[in-house]
C-alpha cells in the first residue's frame, strides 16, 4: 500500500496559532527540505519492560540504553554504554530487542534497506550477566533476528534461508536450503507482500520453543521486473559509470503470477519440518501466520485471490492437519487493516478479531470453537487500533474515531459496555502501553500544537510529560505560521460533504483573489485531512501568496464501510469527480482566482493529480504528478485487485479513468516527476503516460531523478525537487 511511504512528506501546514503582522524570520525550502528545521523530538527505542513499573529507551543518539520508572519518571540505570572501549564493535543502536527473561538484549545495527520494510543488519548479543557483547553470527549480515521464547536460540534469515542460532553453545544449523533469489524465499516475504500486507518477518516461534513455523514464498514463476541502475552521485556506483547494471527482481503485476505460497512447521527437537494443509487451491494469499497459546496449534490466515473470503486455519502443528477457525466474506474486500488485530487470549479459551461486518471496523469477542460471543466495541465508528487486553482489569484498550473522524482517541471498555476515555487532549493520539497495562504513554498533537509525549497511569493521572516540543513552539514564534481552517465541500453527488482543510497567506486580504493549490493522495482508506501536526513545503507556500487546500475524497478513510469502499472495481472515477467538484466550488469564492487553480499528488495522488487536470480541464490549469501509476495494470496484484479485481475481470475499470486514456484532453500544465530506480510504482507509468501525451501531440515537462526509488530523496535531490515544484507553480498559477 505505498500511500504509507508518502504520507510523511505531504502531512502538511498543521500550524500554531498565529496573526498576520511580520514577526521577521521567514520560511525557506531548505527548511523542509534540507535542514529539516522544524523536525519534531520524540522518545526514541521505547520498550515496556516485563515487570510493568519500568521501561527503556534509546539515548545519546543511540549509544546508550537506558531503564526509566514509569512511576517517578526518573532514570534508574544506563543498562548498555557503546562509549565504553570494550563494546567498539558497535557503533550505535538502531533496533533492540530484549529476549523473554530480560537477561540479553539483541542489537541491530549496520541497517542496509532492501525494499520499504525489508534490511539485512548486522546483529550482536549482549549478555547482562557477563556484560559482555557478542556477534549472532559470524557468516554475513542477516534479517529479521528474533528471540525464541526461552530466550536461548535466535532464528535469522540469511540468502532466502532460515537459520537457528543457539547462544549457549555458540552453535549456528541450518533449516532450509532451498533459498536462491529470485526463486524461493523462506521466513521473509515476497516484495508484493511487503509491500501489500504490511510486514517483513515471515516465521513465527511457538509459544513454549518448541518449534518455528514459517511460510515458504515460491517466485520462480513470477514475472521479472528490471531497473537500470547508473553511476549516479548520490550514492556513486563506480562501477556502472559506463555501462548500467541491471537490478532484476519479481514484481507480480495486476492479472499476473503470484508466489506460491506454503506453510511449515520445523521442530526444534527432532529437526523435522513438516508441510501444513492449507488446501489444493495455489493461487491464494498467506497474509499472517500465528501461534495460539498451544504450542501444537497454529492459526494461518488465508484469502482468496480476490480478497473478499478470508479464513483463518487452525493447524496441528505437529502432523499439518487443518480445519477452519473462521471464515468471513465481504461484498468488496476484507481491509488489510484488520488483519492485524487477532488476538488469542491467555486462557486458551477465547481470541479477539476485527471485522467490518457492521458497516464500521470493530472488535468481536470468540469462543475458541469458531463461535461468536459477542462484540466488544459497536457504533458508527470506525476502530483503528487494538493495543490489547488486560486479564486483571478484564479491559480492552483501542483507538477509534468515535468523536470525529478527524481526530484520534484511546479508550478502555469491559465486555458489559463500560467505556473510558484515556486520552484528554483534543487531537491526534497515539498510545504506547505498558506490559502490565498499569501505565501508558499518550502521544497527542493537533493542528496548533507539536506532538507531546505524556506517561500516564492506568487511573489517567498524568505521570510526567516526556516530551512537549517546547523548544520547537519557541522557534516558531519567530515566523508567520498559517493557519489550517477546517470545512466541508459538498462532493461530486451533491448530498456527501466532504472533509478539507484550507490554509490562507498569512498576509491575507478577502478583497484579492489569490492562486490556489489542491494537495491530496486520495487513496483508498487514506487520510489526510485531520486534526494533527505537521510543518512543511506548504507554510512556504502560504509564505509567498497562494491558498493551498488539501481534501478527502469518497473513498477514503475513517467514515464507515459504505464511504471507504464506494471505489470500489472504478479507482480514479469517484475520487477524481469529488476532486473536480470541489476545486469547482473554491474557484467560486470570490478570494480565489478562478483561473489560476492547481493540484499536486504524489503516488496514487499523482494517479490522481494527472486524471484530474484532464477529466477537469475547465477547472485545472495546472498539475504536478509525482511517481504517478498511469494505468493500473502497470502496479502490483495485491494492491490493485484488491480495489479492482484483475484486468481480465474488469477491463473497463482500469481503462475507462487511465490517465494515459485521457491525454486527448490535456489543456493546462502539466509536470511529472519519477525516480529511475522507483521500485514500487516503476518509472514505466511515466515513460508511458509521456509517450501517450507525445503521440496526441501535447506539450508537458517532465524530470526524471537517477536512480532514485518511491521516495525520490538523497543528498540535494529533495530539495532540488521541491524548488522544481515551486518554480512551476510560479511560472503557470502566479
Amino acid at each position: 500500500m505505498f500511500y504509507k511511504l508518502i504520507v510523511c512528506m505531504f502531512i502538511v501546514g498543521f500550524a500554531l496559532p498565529g496573526n498576520a503582522q511580520n514577526k521577521g524570520k521567514k520560511f525557506t525550502l531548505e527548511d523542509f527540505n534540507l535542514t529539516y528545521t522544524f523536525r519534531t523530538q520524540g522518545v526514541s527505542g521505547l520498550r515496556s519492560l516485563n515487570d510493568g513499573e519500568h521501561y527503556t529507551v534509546l539515548e545519546d543518539k543511540g549509544k546508550k540504553l537506558v531503564m526509566y520508572s514509569y512511576k517517578t519518571g526518573k532514570a534508574v540505570s544506563t543498562l548498555l554504554d557503546l562509549n565504553d572501549p570494550k563494546y567498539k564493535a558497535v557503533q550505535t543502536i538502531q533496533d533492540y530487542e530484549f529476549s523473554p527473561e530480560e537477561d540479553r538484549i539483541l542489537i541491530c545495527t549496520n541497517i542496509n534497506p532492501i525494499y520499504r520494510r525489508s534490511f539485512t543488519a548486522d546483529y550482536f548479543v549482549f549478555d547482562f550477566k557477563n556484560k559482555e557483547l557478542k556477534p549472532l553470527s559470524e557468516g554475513g549480515s542477516q534479517r529479521l533476528a528474533t528471540f525464541s521464547p526461552t530466550g536461548t536460540k535466535v532464528a535469522f534469515v540469511r540468502d532466502n534461508n532460515i537459520f537457528i542460532a543457539d547462544l549457549r553453545f555458540g552453535s549456528e544449523i541450518q533449516i532450509t536450503f532451498d533459498g536462491k533469489f529470485n526463486e524461493i524465499i523462506n521466513g521473509a516475504p515476497d516484495w508484493v507482500y511487503e509491500e501489500e500486507f504490511g510486514f517483513n518477518k515471515a516465521f513465527e516461534w511457538a509459544p513454549d520453543g518448541s518449534a518455528l513455523a514459517f511460510i515458504k514464498f515460491d517466485e520462480s514463476a513470477v514475472k521479472t521486473y528490471h531497473m537500470n541502475m547508473f553511476r549516479g552521485q548520490y550514492p556513486a556506483y563506480e562501477q556502472n559509470a559506463l555501462y548500467p547494471s541491471n537490478y532484476s527482481y519479481k514484481y507480480p503485476k495486476a492479472g499476473e503470477a503470484n508466489s506460491i505460497v506454503s506453510v511449515h512447521v520445523y521442530d526444534i527437537k527432532d529437526r523435522v519440518t513438516t508441510p501444513m494443509n492449507i488446501g489444493e487451491e495455489a493461487d491464494i494469499y498467506i497474509p499472517r501466520i500465528k501461534w495460539t497459546k498451544d504450542p501444537k496449534r497454529l492459526a494461518i490466515m488465508k484469502l482468496n485471490r480476490f480478497q473478499n473470503q478470508l479464513e483463518i486455519l487452525l493447524a496441528n502443528a505437529r502432523v499439518g492437519s487443518t480445519t477452519v477457525l473462521y471464515r468471513e466474506e465481504n461484498k468488496y474486500y476484507i481491509a488489510e487493516s484488520n488483519l492485524d488485530n487477532l488476538i488469542f487470549m491467555e486462557d486458551g479459551q477465547h481470541f479477539i478479531m476485527s471485522s467490518e461486518k457492521s458497516g464500521y471496523s470493530h472488535l468481536y469477542l470468540y469462543a475458541m470453537s469458531g463461535k461468536e460471543i459477542q462484540p466488544i466495541t459497536s457504533g458508527k465508528y470506525d476502530v483503528v487500533d487494538f493495543y490489547g487486553y488486560d486479564p486483571v482489569k478484564k479491559l480492552y484498550y483501542y483507538a477509534s474515531h468515535e468523536e470525529s473522524p478527524l481526530e484520534k482517541y484511546i479508550y478502555s471498555i469491559d465486555l458489559k459496555g463500560k467505556k473510558k476515555k484515556l486520552t484528554p487532549t483534543k487531537g491526534w493520539n497515539e498510545a504506547e502501553f505498558s506490559k502490565s497495562f498499569k501505565y501508558y504513554i499518550n502521544i497527542v498533537s493537533n493542528a496548533d500544537m507539536p506532538h507531546v509525549y505524556t506517561l500516564y497511569a492506568a487511573n489517567g493521572k498524568a505521570v510526567r510529560t516526556l516530551e512537549d516540543n517546547a523548544a520547537l513552539k519557541t522557534k516558531l514564534a519567530d515566523y508567520n505560521v498559517a493557519k489550517k481552517e477546517f470545512i466541508q465541500i459538498p462532493a461530486a453527488d451533491g448530498t456527501t460533504m466532504l472533509n478539507a482543510w484550507l490554509m490562507k497567506p498569512v498576509n491575507f486580504d478577502a478583497s484579492k483573489a489569490y492562486p490556489l493549490l489542491i494537495i491530496q493522495y486520495s487513496g483508498p482508506n487514506s487520510q489526510q485531512v485531520s486534526n494533527s501536526w505537521g510543518m512543511d513545503w506548504t507554510q512556504y507556500l502560504a509564505q509567498e501568496g497562494y491558498i493551498v487546500a488539501c481534501i478527502d475524497p469518497r473513498g477514503t478513510a475513517a467514515r464507515g464501510e459504505e464511504f471507504r469502499k464506494c471505489t470500489y472495481m472504478q479507482l480514479g472515477k469517484i475520487e477524481s469527480d469529488d476532486m473536480i467538484a470541489a476545486a469547482k466550488w473554491l474557484a467560486g469564492q470570490s478570494y480565489i482566482d478562478a483561473q489560476k487553480v492547481g493540484i499536486w499528488g504524489w503516488s496514487f495522488g499523482g494517479f490522481m493529480s494527472s486524471l484530474c487536470l484532464m477529466k477537469g480541464n475547465d477547472v485545472f490549469s495546472t498539475a504536478i504528478a509525482v511517481a504517478p501509476v498511469t494505468h493500473w495494470g502497470f502496479y502490483d496484484s495485491i494492491y490493485t485487485e484488491r480495489f479492482m479485481r484483475r484486468p481480465q475481470d474488469n477491463p473497463s475499470g482500469y481503462n475507462d479513468n487511465s490517465p494515459i486514456n485521457w491525454v486527448k484532453h490535456l489543456k493546462g500544465n502539466l509536470l511529472l516527476c519519477h525516480g529511475t530506480a522507483d521500485d514500487n510504482v516503476h518509472v514505466q507509468n511515466t515513460y508511458e503516460l509521456s509517450e501517450a501525451l507525445v503521440q496526441a501531440n501535447k506539450q508537458f515537462d517532465m524530470q526524471i531523478y537517477t536512480n532514485r526509488n518511491h521516495s525520490i530523496y538523497g543528498g540535494y535531490t529533495r530539495l532540488q525537487l521541491y524548488t522544481k515544484f515551486v518554480n512551476y507553480l510560479n511560472q503557470h498559477l502566479k
